[in-house]
């Protein structure tokens, strides 16, 4: 049996990081980085991303992200490329999954530097491609992974808090698709089949949401770094991006990628729609009702949706989420990564359950 463990070459987490950017590109190259920033982040950031690289005469291109990681936005940024020898992606999930897939097509390495602690993407081998208008268009599995992902918890700890509490629900679905993939044997997108390494991770990040998440969030709240933002910050990144990776996904992902399809949820951020997912997952496996509540209640601890409200669909039809639910089990899904048989109906009711557990529990 194949089983894979796959990570980033570096992953390196500290204050101050983001005025360092040149010494660590220096690593990659020597004729120039194609930088790809959010705008948002360039207009806070954009003399301590600059600087470093100014200071030590590295040339540099800077592009601000459009706003969607579609290929039309992907093939805009290669067409700027020139003689640069490395793409740094710096900002949220889109921005760097486009950086991802700027380097893929361009055979240069890679440095992934997010800005908030949002979501599992930084560290994995994959890019999730969007259509310009914001609908899931499918996944793209890179051949590796990102040469450094770079972390600064200064930064980190002043962005909005709602990024954090995103990467909450996108790394709390971790160790229940890998929990679902290691029951079925499913192979993961790197080939292979999910190691112990890799599940114990899982596992380690869910144990850490639970026991730091509440501070982290407060940490966030105050604008400062704490050792429970520093954990949550590992766990939202590198220990969810690896466990996901090398372990799989399944329902949760699944009908995030179905949720999309309907205009409510495009105001949600990815973690907060994968949260409500994992709730939808929780009762299709039919899990005990302690361990429910117990989901539940950290879920409104934290910040995250509980109700199809709060995902911006609580007038939604069964038709609707029937729409959902037949996305959700495509061909190309992770939804066949389950551990039994789940249909487009199945789906559906699993949402409106959720949602009446929500009020119940």
């Amino acid at each position: 049996m194949r089983k894979v463990l796959c990570s980033p070459g570096s992953y390196v987490q500290q204050e101050g990081a983001m005025g360092k950017l040149a010494g660590e590109y220096a690593a990659l190259g020597a004729k120039g980085a194609h930088l790809i920033v959010d705008p948002v982040i360039d207009g806070l950031y954009h003399d301590d991303i600059v600087a470093s690289f100014e200071h030590d005469g590295i040339p540099y291109e800077l592009m601000e992200f459009g706003g969607e990681c579609s290929m039309e936005e992907i093939d805009r940024h290669r067409a700027h490329l020139g003689g640069s020898d490395a793409v740094i992606g710096i900002g949220g999930g889109k921005t760097l999954d486009t950086a991802k897939a700027v380097a893929h097509f361009a055979h240069l390495p890679v440095m992934i530097v997010p800005t908030a602690a949002s979501s599992d993407a930084p560290c994995s081998r994959l890019s999730v491609l969007y259509t310009p208008e914001g609908v899931f268009d499918r996944y793209l599995p890179l051949p590796a992974n990102p040469n450094v992902v770079l972390m600064d918890t200064d930064v980190i700890a002043k962005a909005p808090v709602r990024f954090l509490v995103s990467g909450l629900g996108d790394a709390f679905a971790t160790y229940y698709e890998a929990a679902a993939c290691v029951q079925s044997n499913a192979v993961t997108m790197t080939g292979g089949h999910a190691t112990m390494a890799a599940f114990a991770l899982a596992r380690l990040c869910r144990d850490t949401l639970l026991e730091d998440g509440v501070k982290a969030v407060a940490a966030v709240k105050a604008g400062v770094r704490t050792a429970a933002l520093e954990k949550i910050i590992e766990a939202n990144t590198l220990l969810s991006g690896l466990g996901f990776e090398s372990s799989g996904l399944a329902a949760a992902h699944a009908i995030h990628d179905g949720m999309t399809a309907l205009e409510g949820t495009h105001s949600m951020l990815h973690g907060e729609k994968v949260a409500f997912g994992t709730l939808a997952q929780l009762v299709l496996e039919d899990r005990p009702l302690e361990e429910t509540r117990q989901v539940y209640d950290f879920f409104r601890s934290v910040g995250l949706p509980t109700s199809l409200e709060q995902i911006g669909i609580g007038q939604a039809s069964e038709e609707d989420l029937l729409k959902v639910g037949e996305h959700a089990c495509g061909p190309d899904e992770t939804m066949g990564n389950m551990p039994f048989e789940v249909t487009p109906t199945d789906v559906a009711h699993a949402l409106r359950a959720a949602d009446q557990l929500g009020k119940q529990i």
